[in-house]
C-alpha cells in the first residue's frame, strides 16, 4: 500500500473514532452531551497534534527514536509547580481552582524554562546534543526529588489535588482553554509546517546539513523552543502523558515507507487522533472511568518501550 493511501486510511479512521466517541448512546441529547464531547475531542485532537509533531521533530533533532521531550524535564517541572502552589499557598488558592490561570501560569514557567535552559547551554560554543539531554535528565530529577520531598510533607487532603495534576485526563478540560491553547499551536504549526524540508535534511546528520546549505545551530534552535512550546501547551492543559509520543512515532515510522517528516508527522498525528479517541471511548464505555486513558497509555508504552529497547540492542 502506498504512503498516500495509508494517510486516507488514517484519516477515514480517525473521522470514524471522533464519531464513534461524539455521536455513540447520545440519547438524543444533543443541547447538553454533544457540546461536552465535543470539547473533549477538541482537546485530545490538540493533544494529539502537539504530542505527534514534538516528539518527531525531537527525535530527528536527537537521532534517536527512543527518546520524548519529555526528558527534557518539562513534566517534572510541570508537577514541581503544582506541587509548590499548594504547598505554599494551599489547594484554595486562586492559582489553583481559577483553571485559567494555573494554565497560564504552567504553560508560562515551562516555557520560560525552555528558553532559559536552551539561551544557557548554546551560550558557549556549539555544545553536542547529548549534553542538552544529559542536563535535562539531571534537572528533571531534581525537580522530580524536590516534589517529592513536598508531597510528604502536605496535608494528606492537599495531595489529593496534586495527586489529580500526576495524570493526564481528558474528562473535566475547560473549554476556554482549548480554544486558546488551539490559537496557540495552530500559529505554531503554520510556522513548523514550512520547516518539514528543512527536517528532511537534518535527518541526514550534522555534518550534511550544513553541507547542503542549512543553518544547523539556529535551525536546531528553533525546533527545540517550538517543541518545549508544543509539550508545556499539551502537559498544562491536561497534564503529563509521558510514554505516548514514544507509541506514536514509532509506530509512524513502522508503519509509512517515506523519510519525509510531512508523511511521518501526518501519520502520527493521526495515529495520535485514534489513540485519545478510541482509548477515551474505552475508558468511559467499557471501564465506566475505574481508570485514565493515561495510566492504559504509560503501561503498553512502558511495555513497548522496553521491546524498543531490546530491538536495538539486537540489532546494535
Amino acid at each position: 500500500m502506498r504512503d498516500t493511501s495509508k494517510l486516507l486510511l488514517l484519516t477515514a479512521l480517525a473521522l470514524l473514532f471522533c464519531g464513534i466517541y461524539l455521536f455513540h448512546d447520545l440519547n438524543g441529547s444533543f443541547d447538553y452531551a454533544l457540546p461536552r464531547r465535543g470539547v473533549k475531542v477538541f482537546a485530545m485532537v490538540l493533544t494529539a497534534v502537539s504530542i505527534a509533531y514534538a516528539t518527531v521533530v525531537f527525535q530527528t533533532i536527537t537521532h534517536n527514536r527512543i527518546l520524548t521531550p519529555s526528558i527534557m524535564g518539562l513534566d517534572s517541572l510541570y508537577m514541581l509547580l503544582q506541587t509548590v502552589l499548594v504547598f505554599f499557598l494551599g489547594s484554595t488558592h486562586i492559582t489553583i481552582i481559577n483553571k485559567q490561570l494555573n494554565f497560564a501560569l504552567s504553560t508560562v514557567a515551562m516555557v520560560v524554562f525552555a528558553f532559559l535552559f536552551y539561551r544557557f547551554l548554546f551560550r558557549k560554543g556549539n555544545r553536542p546534543i547529548y549534553f542538552l539531554l544529559l542536563v535535562g535528565i539531571i534537572l528533571g530529577t531534581f525537580f522530580g526529588s524536590i516534589s517529592t520531598f513536598l508531597q510528604v510533607l502536605i496535608d494528606p487532603n492537599e495531595f489529593q489535588v496534586i495527586q489529580d495534576r500526576m495524570f493526564a485526563s481528558f474528562n473535566n478540560v475547560n473549554g476556554d482553554l482549548v480554544w486558546t491553547s488551539v490559537a496557540v499551536v495552530s500559529i505554531l504549526l503554520i510556522f513548523a509546517w514550512r520547516q518539514n524540508t528543512y527536517l528532511d535534511v537534518l535527518s541526514l546528520g550534522r555534518d550534511t546539513a550544513i553541507n547542503l546549505g542549512v543553518d544547523y545551530d539556529a535551525l536546531v534552535k528553533r525546533m527545540l523552543i517550538l517543541v518545549a512550546v508544543l509539550i508545556s501547551v499539551a502537559t498544562a492543559l491536561v497534564g503529563p502523558i509521558t510514554f505516548f509520543g514514544l507509541i506514536v512515532a514509532n509506530l509512524a515510522y513502522q508503519f509509512f515507507s517515506s523519510y519525509k517528516h510531512s508523511i511521518v508527522i501526518a501519520g502520527s498525528v493521526l495515529i495520535s487522533i485514534i489513540a485519545l479517541t478510541g482509548g477515551q471511548w474505552v475508558v468511559e464505555r467499557v471501564f465506566t472511568f475505574s481508570t485514565t486513558l493515561s495510566v492504559i497509555i504509560n503501561f503498553v508504552g512502558g511495555i513497548y518501550f522496553i521491546y524498543l529497547l531490546l530491538k536495538e540492542s539486537r540489532s546494535a
